[in-house]
């Protein structure tokens, strides 16, 4: 029987939780579920480096203890056309730190005077092999920044991000919603199919 098994290179339980969802067939597991207690400097220009950079890691880190699996890392963020598509790969700590409302609060003051409000999200996702080799997948959402907070503010930018496709903030949608359109759901429909080719 093949291992069924994903290492996902995250100990972000907003995340852990969707790709558990989005995985039903397999055991997601954390980096805290393998032992990984390391910080990762994701020093990349791109969501693709940031997304290998995480991969690698654990990759070394699982070899020096004599294991492998099949890994799973993204980096994903809100890119502003008005802003020449800021806060890219540094939407998680856009306020120079890691905290959702203050980045909320920069992103809205930033485009106060603002005619174009349209924006997309970008998730990249790296799935690293058992022998080191690997392929990556991206998936893309657009939609615009709302005026105001509007629905769930618990995540990101979720509650100011209005998707074209759904009509409402993605704060306002279900989990189902959210993952049928989502970046993140796009990226991992073609991990997803390319996953079905090997396991």
């Amino acid at each position: 029987m093949q291992n069924k098994i994903l290492v996902l290179a995250s100990n972000n339980d907003h995340k852990i939780k969707e790709f558990k969802e989005m995985f039903p067939d397999y055991e997601v597991k954390a980096l805290e579920d393998i032992g990984f207690f390391e910080e990762i400097e994701e020093d990349g220009t791109t969501f693709l480096e940031n997304s290998l950079i995480k991969a690698k890691a654990v990759y070394k880190f699982l070899k020096e203890k004599g294991e492998c699996a099949t890994i799973i890392a993204d980096d994903s963020g809100l890119c502003v056309d008005a802003l020449g598509g800021a806060p890219g790969i540094y939407s998680a700590r856009f306020a120079g730190y890691h905290d959702d409302d203050a980045n909320r609060g920069k992103l809205l003051n930033a485009l106060k005077d603002k005619d174009d409000r349209s924006a997309h999200m970008l998730c990249c996702i790296v799935k690293m092999n058992e022998d080191g080799s690997y392929k990556h997948y991206e998936g893309k959402t657009f939609g615009n920044i709302a005026e105001h907070e509007i629905g769930d503010r618990s995540f990101g930018y979720d509650c100011l991000f209005y998707s074209t496709e759904l009509g409402k903030t993605f704060g306002e949608a279900t989990n189902e919603e959210k993952n049928r359109v989502s970046h993140r759901g796009r990226a991992v429909e073609m991990l997803k199919k390319d996953l079905g080719k090997r396991l």
